[in-house]
C-alpha cells in the first residue's frame, strides 16, 4: 500500500460526507486506502453503508481527537500517511502525486506541511484563487493537522499522537519528536487543502474560548514533557495568558484558572510521559522559519 489517508471525525457528518465525496475521485484503491475514525458520534455511523470503500473505526464514547488519531494511525498500512480533518479536502492538481514526489525529492523530509486555504467557497477553483499564489517551499518546525503527510517509518519511531492531550496541540508533539529524530518538516505551498471553516460561526459558537482553555493546559503539558528545563517557560506562558486573556472578560478569567488547576492536578500523570528533547533540536526549531497559519 502506497498511501493511507486518515481522518478523525466527531459530530460533523455533513462535513465528513462532503470530504469523502471529494476524495473518492482522486484515490486509487489498489494503491491507496482511506481510514475514518468516528470519535463517539452515532449520527456519523449512519454514513458507513454509503461508503463501503472506507475502512471505518469507531468508539461509542469520545476519547478525544489526539487519542483517536493515535488509535487510527496504528491501523494504516501505507508507506505515507496523509492526515486530513473531516472538514478539509485537497484542492491542488495531482494531489497524491505531488505528495509522493516531494518525499522522493528529499529523503530528509519526515513531514510535509500543506497550504491551508481557510473558508467556505462555491468551488475549489474559488478556493485556489484565495490561496497564496507565490510558490514557497521551506523547512519549518510545525504542521497543521487539517492537512499534512508523514512517512510511516518516521511516525513509527515517535510516540505517536499523545494520549495526554485531548485536542489542540497534538501536532506540535509529533513535530518535535520528528525533529528530534533528525528529520525535517517541509512546507510546500503548492500542495493545498481547503479547510472549510466559517470563522464568524465559530466565534458565535464560542470556539475561541474552548480553544483557549485547551491550548493553555496542553501547552503546559507540552513544556513538561519535552523541555529539558520547563518551569521558566511555563511561568512566562501563564503570566502572558493571564495578562492577555485572563483579564479580558469573566469567561476567559474563569477558563484561565480552570486550565491552571487542571494542569496542577494532572502533573503526576504528565510526568510519566516526560521525554526531554535534545537542546540542539530546540535550537534548530528557533533557527528555521516558522509556519504561517
Amino acid at each position: 500500500m502506497d498511501v493511507s489517508v486518515l481522518i478523525v471525525t466527531k459530530n460533523r457528518p455533513k462535513e465528513l460526507l462532503f470530504t469523502l465525496e471529494k476524495l473518492f475521485p482522486i484515490l486509487d484503491f489498489t494503491r491507496h486506502e482511506l481510514l475514518v475514525f468516528i470519535d463517539g458520534c452515532q449520527e456519523t455511523n449512519q454514513l458507513r453503508d454509503q461508503f463501503p470503500w472506507v475502512q471505518w473505526h469507531s468508539v461509542a464514547t469520545s476519547i478525544g481527537a489526539s487519542a483517536a488519531r493515535k488509535s487510527l494511525y496504528k491501523k494504516g498500512k501505507g508507506a505515507l500517511y496523509i492526515g486530513l480533518d473531516d472538514d478539509a479536502h485537497p484542492i491542488s492538481f495531482d494531489f497524491i502525486l505531488q505528495v509522493q514526489a516531494a518525499f522522493e525529492k528529499d529523503k530528509r523530509i519526515g513531514i510535509l506541511a500543506f497550504q491551508e486555504v481557510k473558508g467556505v467557497f462555491v468551488s475549489d477553483v474559488a478556493a485556489i484563487v484565495q490561496a497564496t499564489t507565490i510558490s514557497a517551499e521551506y523547512v519549518t518546525n510545525d504542521f497543521i493537522g487539517c492537512g499534512f503527510a508523514i512517512k510511516k517509518e518516521v511516525y513509527d519511531q515517535t510516540n505517536g499522537f499523545p494520549v495526554w492531550i485531548d485536542i489542540y496541540g497534538e501536532e506540535a508533539c509529533v513535530a518535535i519528536e520528528v525533529l528530534d529524530l533528525g528529520f525535517q518538516i517541509k512546507y510546500v505551498s503548492s500542495i493545498m487543502v481547503n479547510h472549510r471553516v466559517d470563522t464568524l460561526e465559530r466565534i458565535k459558537e464560542g470556539r475561541f474560548y474552548f480553544r483557549f482553555e485547551k491550548q493553555l493546559k496542553n501547552t503546559i503539558f507540552y513544556y513538561l514533557v519535552y523541555l529539558p528545563h520547563p518551569y521558566y517557560k511555563i511561568a512566562k506562558l501563564v503570566f502572558h495568558n493571564f495578562k492577555k486573556y485572563g483579564l479580558k472578560d469573566l469567561t476567559y478569567f474563569r477558563l484561565f484558572w480552570k486550565s491552571c488547576f487542571q494542569a496542577v492536578l494532572s502533573f503526576p500523570t504528565i510526568m510519566r510521559f516526560r521525554k526531554p528533547v535534545k537542546k540542539t533540536t530546540l535550537q534548530q526549531m528557533k533557527e528555521v522559519r516558522g509556519l504561517q497559519y
